[in-house]
């Protein structure tokens, strides 16, 4: 029985040491000497889904990007950092679960420490995404509300996970989340 114990207690052991291995992936980046730091400043909270709704052609905001020494020996080029990509993903919180499929866009930004960058015209849903669910059921043609919710809204967050590395190689990333409201007929975009 204590063999069997201790088995157990090795293949426990084991699976812990595999798990903390492959949680330290690319979303790690603890060992880099900068952070990134990514804010939205949001310009509009509310997506009219008709078409040629008001004030619908401007952006929803700006995506603020800034590296930041974790402490004063993070100086030099190596500790610059090159923004690769985004992934734009969704979380409801109207109660609802549909939301559009995530999806990854590549850009191209170098941000040296201490220094910004700013990430405008990004891209928050992918072409085609407002005839599928869950916006296609605000529409009048389909009911105009959300099945999940039997509201004429649907309200998510878009989260924008922005990911880069140092000059050096270490991984680096950060997200901000951007609440909005999507309807159909309501006042245009605000």
């Amino acid at each position: 029985m204590n063999r069997i114990k201790k088995k157990l207690l090795i293949v426990i052991a084991a699976l812990a040491a595999i798990t903390n291995l492959s949680c330290n992936g690319e979303l790690t980046d603890s060992a880099a000497p900068v952070e990134l730091i990514a804010t939205v400043s949001q310009t509009i909270s509310q997506i009219d889904l008709e078409s040629g709704a008001g004030g619908c052609t401007g952006t929803i905001g700006t995506i603020n990007m800034q590296v930041v020494p974790k402490n004063s020996t993070a100086v030099g080029n190596l500790v610059s950092v090159r923004v690769t990509r985004y992934r734009v993903s969704y979380r409801r919180t109207d109660g609802g679960t549909l939301v559009p499929a995530p999806f990854v866009r590549s850009i191209d930004t170098i941000i040296g420490v201490g220094q910004s960058a700013a990430l405008t015209g990004f891209i928050i849903l992918e072409g085609g995404a407002i005839s599928q669910a869950p916006f296609a059921a605000l529409l009048p043609q389909n009911g105009g509300r959300d099945p999940e919710t039997g509201r004429d809204r649907v309200k998510l967050e878009v989260i924008v996970e922005i990911f880069g590395e140092t000059l050096g190689g270490d991984n680096v990333f950060d997200s901000t989340t951007i609440p909005l409201d999507f309807c159909f007929d309501c006042q245009g975009c605000q």
